[in-house]
């Protein structure tokens, strides 16, 4: 049964509160004509100002904002052809990246391109086009439903995210990454045309231009999937789950007993004549 959008605002809600982020959650919605944008939406543009992708998502997620992002509003130039608002021939987003010595030769900017073969695909291909720019707001309070979800957070906050996708085995992280594009695409357009959440350590230019904090890390998921994150979140381990702040035991004097999975191995090494340390 779809979703209604009070059901995706309570969901970011629970996630934002239980694991204590620093930020609100930010909904990502992708749109396909300027007529999408709903009135009351920020334009960089419309200031005569243009932003970077990054600044869009700090400014929903710290200043929580509603801003709308095109061509026309986006500075970085490279994520807009990422992106697929504006077409030129690939070949010239490998020259332009060359130019900006991010690798160290064609060789090694290809074997970075390929990382993200997955989104050459047709099908992929076929939806990115389609797109004309963003919407972003927190998702605590966006007028929209999401198509990716992104959250900011610690090392330790992430790492319970990433623990609640994994627990009923449905919704795996494999990300590839290159220190750049981490949030504009790895955050929010990649969940969303594959359907497959992506773990983002945010990038130079989210350093550089979005005020993101060297100690944050965050984590993009398709809309729907927050369900699934917000239901599993905590339970991995059941009761040896560390919860958030963590409460770790005090180090010391420990043995593999503390674990029943633990256990159990140390008992079949015993089994099979192969204790620990014989």
């Amino acid at each position: 049964m779809e979703k209604t959008l009070e059901e995706y605002r309570e969901a970011a809600r629970e996630v934002y509160d239980r694991l204590r982020l620093p930020s609100a959650p930010v909904a990502v919605r992708f749109i396909t004509d300027d007529d999408e944008i709903p009135a009351g939406f920020l334009q960089p543009s419309a200031m005569g100002q243009k932003w970077s992708l990054c600044q869009a998502f700090t400014f929903a997620r710290k200043n929580k904002g509603n801003v709308a992002m095109t061509a026309r509003d986006n500075f970085c130039l490279a994520s807009t052809l990422a992106q697929g608002w504006v077409k030129l021939p690939l070949d010239d987003l490998i020259e332009s990246q060359i130019l900006n010595k991010w690798r160290l030769d064609l060789t090694a900017e290809l074997r970075v391109q390929g990382l993200f073969i997955e989104v050459a695909s047709p099908e992929i291909q076929a939806i990115i086009q389609t797109h004309r720019g963003f919407l972003a707001a927190p998702a605590t309070r966006a007028p929209f439903v999401p198509h990716s979800v992104l959250f900011y957070g610690n090392p330790g906050q992430i790492t319970h995210a990433i623990q609640a996708l994994s627990y009923d085995g449905k919704n795996l992280c494999r990300s590839a990454f290159n220190g750049y594009a981490e949030s504009c695409i790895k955050g929010a357009l990649l969940p969303h045309v594959t359907g497959k959440p992506q773990v983002v350590i945010p990038g130079a230019g989210d350093r550089a231009f979005s005020n993101t904090g060297d100690d944050e890390m965050a984590l993009g998921v398709p809309g729907p999937v927050l369900f699934s994150l917000r239901q599993n979140l905590f339970k991995s381990g059941l009761e040896f789950n560390l919860g958030y702040p963590v409460a770790a035991p005090l180090v010391g004097h420990l043995t593999e007993d503390i674990l029943p999975g633990w256990t159990y191995i140390k008992k079949r090494l015993e089994e099979e004549g192969r204790p620990l340390g014989g």
